[in-house]
């Protein structure tokens, strides 16, 4: 199975592109989505979770307090780390799983930290959505409702932007309307089928 890594920044359009592709008929992957299902209620990665940091992690239902579990890593690198020990390997497990069972021509895996994550070394080629950080800012605040400064800090909590154009296979420039995307996505998925 030839499998495409998608990644790009917050507000690049990384969720634009998969849709694309899922109306091609190809199937996706988005290791956000996994690294969610893997801390539902009643995951063994919730209890390790909730071991490792303590009860005030989990909302009255059991489910997992994402907002003050993001809080918490935000100002502790440390947190972050511990975290990530705890859910790496079971959302890479996972993705495995779904990309050993994809039956499309080809499949993508959107992460927006493939590189960080080492999900790169899952795929056979690497396509960045690139946008500039004015653009990032502009959409994630309208999209999200979050401030310019939330939206600064998971900028800076990623991989630069010229890291990761360095890194990716292709990068398609996602500046204008989503018709200039698709016509980029068009020739990238006929080569992306000829694998």
């Amino acid at each position: 199975m030839f499998i495409v890594g998608l990644t790009g920044g917050i507000g690049s359009g990384k969720s634009a592109a998969s849709q694309w592709f899922e109306k091609q008929g190809i199937q996706v992957i988005d290791a956000d989505i996994v690294a969610r299902e893997v801390v539902d209620v009643g995951q063994p990665a919730l209890k390790e979770i909730a071991t490792a940091f303590g009860d005030w992690v989990l909302q009255a239902d059991g489910s997992l307090n994402r907002r003050a579990l993001r809080e918490h890593i935000f100002q502790s690198p440390e947190s972050r780390h511990t975290l990530e020990a705890i859910t790496h390997p079971i959302i890479r497990k996972s993705i495995i799983e779904q990309l050993n069972a994809a039956t499309s021509p080809y499949v993508i895996l959107v992460s927006p930290l493939l590189f960080e994550t080492n999900q790169h070394e899952l795929t056979d080629r690497n396509l960045l959505i690139d946008a500039s950080e004015e653009i990032q800012i502009a959409r994630a605040s309208q999209r999200d409702g979050q401030s310019i400064q939330q939206i600064q800090k998971i900028i800076a909590a990623q991989m630069p932007r010229a890291e990761k154009q360095q890194r990716a296979d292709d990068i398609v420039l996602n500046d204008g309307h989503l018709k200039h995307l698709y016509q980029q996505l068009i020739a990238l998925h006929e080569n992306y089928l000829n694998h």
